[in-house]
This record gives C-alpha cells, structure tokens and sequence, in this order.
C-alpha cells in the first residue's frame, strides 16, 4: 500500500536560490526546481505550500504556484525580518494584503509568521512581537489559517495568540516541549513536523505523545533534511533514503545534491514519526493527509 501513500508537505522553500543552483552567492549548477518537483510528483507528494519569507519572497513563490495546479503558498513575514516593516508599516502590511488577493486560491495561510529568540541578532523581540501581532489582522480578514514560527518564544507566542481568540493554524517545524504543544492544541493549532523536529531523543518523546489528528508534515526544504546524527536517522526506511546523491559542484539533473533537503524526503519524515508512535505508515500518511486538507484546502475546490 505504501505506494499509495499520499503527501502533502506544507513547509518548502521554493524561492530559496539554492534551487536556482546559488549557494552563498556563488553559481553551481544550473536551475533545477521542474527537477526537484518531478522528483516530489514521482515520491506521492500530491500537493506542495510554498513558505513565504517577506514581501519579496511571497510574491515569488506565488509566481511558482501559478504554473502547476498542485502548488500553493502562504503570504507573510519571518520574524527574523520584521524590520522590513519599519519604514512603512501601514504600506508593507497592504502590500501584503494584496499579494493575498491578489493569490486568490493559491494563498492557503497566512506566514511564515511568528517569534524568534534564537536569532535576535537579526530582529530586537519588540519589534518581532509587534509585527506578528499586526499581522494576525491579516489572518481574520481573509479567514486563513496562520504558519506559525516558534523558536524558544513558546510562552510569549502562547501569550499573544491568546490576546485573539478564534485564530488557527500550524506550528511549524515544531521542536518544543509536549506542554507547549498541549497549549497550541487548545488554541486550535496543529503541529508542524519535519526533520528539525526529530533531532533528539527528547524531540522524539515529544512526537511519540502528540495525537495523531494533529499532526502535519513538512520538509522545510532546503533546510532540515534528516541526518546521519540525528536521532531520528534510525527510523528512516531504507528504501527511502536516496542513493542518487551528489555534491552540488558535480550536479546531474536526475541526482539530488548533497545536503539541500527536497519535498521528496518527506516521507523519511513520516517513517520517523510512524516508529515512535508505533503506528501503521499507511494508516497516518492519510490520516494526515486529511489532517491537511482539513485546515488548508476545506473550503476549496483543491
């Protein structure tokens, strides 16, 4: 049955220029994204929600989205750049709205949205607050879900999101606590998993306690591939793990390149989380593929 198994990955980073063949500002192959997303087709991936990072980075992916019926975006701004707001607060935010109506159909959620205390070196905590908390405006206008961002912010996250009732959405790429993640439950929010998810034998006690009708899966793609150090990497069925690799100065269109995660690898992701939950793979792939269509795609024809 695993051959049927049908995936939605709600987290890839299609704009990232690393699928434009740039690494660090440096050109190394050329642009190979209709290879990646051949390669996600093939591995039963039936739809792909692209991140939107900034301004600048949803209108792009909802330029992508726009060439195939199966891909989607969100619209919003990463904490980490929550200064972009600054100089026009009012216009960045209408900019953002109508990038919104302007995806009608393709714009499933509003995000990448959140907090950040990890990386503050990028982004002062008032400033991410205050703009996340202006951009939950955008999430009740257009009655979309929110792709949440949490990074060591948990209980400030929890404590604005309860300042407006009513809201849901994901938090993706979960790597926080059970207790925490009880907390976004009860608000009405699922839980966003991906190989940044299952670093650590403490991460994997996390997933082996959440329910399985809150779940989602992602890759967060280029980033969060799961690795060899991981304490997930055990988990990974072989026949998933792939064997057309190459480094990214040697590229071949049909080979992925070493270390830049794809949305094919999503399923390594529910292989992982299928072991320590000790469930059927089959079973909670489509569970949580219904999981899916039910905050994203419910009101739609998609």
């Amino acid at each position: 049955m695993s051959n049927l198994r049908r995936f939605i990955d709600i987290g890839a980073n299609l704009t990232d220029l690393m699928y434009m063949g740039m690494y660090n500002n440096s050109a190394k192959h050329e642009a190979d994204l209709e290879q990646v997303l051949k390669r996600s087709w093939d591995a039963g991936l039936k739809k792909i929600i692209i991140t939107g990072g900034n301004l600048v980075e949803s209108e792009k992916a909802l330029n992508i989205a726009k060439t195939d019926e199966r891909l989607f975006t969100t619209v919003g701004c990463h904490p980490t750049r929550c200064l972009e707001f600054e100089e026009n607060p009012t216009k960045y935010l209408s900019d953002l709205k109508e990038t919104v109506q302007k995806g009608a159909g393709k714009v499933v959620a509003i995000g990448e949205c959140g907090l950040d205390y990890d990386r503050l070196q990028f982004c002062p905590k008032e400033i991410q607050k205050k703009y996340f908390e202006l951009q939950l405006d955008l999430s009740k206008s257009f009655n979309l879900p929110l792709f949440l961002h949490c990074r060591n912010a948990a209980e400030d996250l929890i404590e604005i999101l309860h300042k407006h009732p009513g809201l849901h959405g994901v938090v993706h790429s979960f790597d926080g606590t059970i207790k925490e993640a009880e907390q976004f439950m009860e608000m009405n929010f699922f839980i966003g998993l991906n190989g940044c998810s299952l670093k650590t034998s403490q991460n994997l006690d996390t997933v082996s306690k959440l329910p399985c009708d809150k779940i989602l899966l992602e890759t967060d793609c280029p980033w969060c591939e799961i690795r060899p150090t991981h304490a997930g990497f055990s988990f990974i069925n072989k026949d998933n793990l792939a064997t057309s690799v190459t480094k990214k100065e040697k590229w071949k269109p049909d080979h992925m390149v070493k270390g830049r995660n794809e949305p094919n690898n999503i399923r390594q992701v529910l292989d992982v989380i299928a072991s320590v939950k000790k469930e059927d793979p089959d079973k909670l792939c489509e569970l949580i593929y219904e999981n899916t269509q039910k905050l994203f795609f419910a009101n739609t024809n998609n």
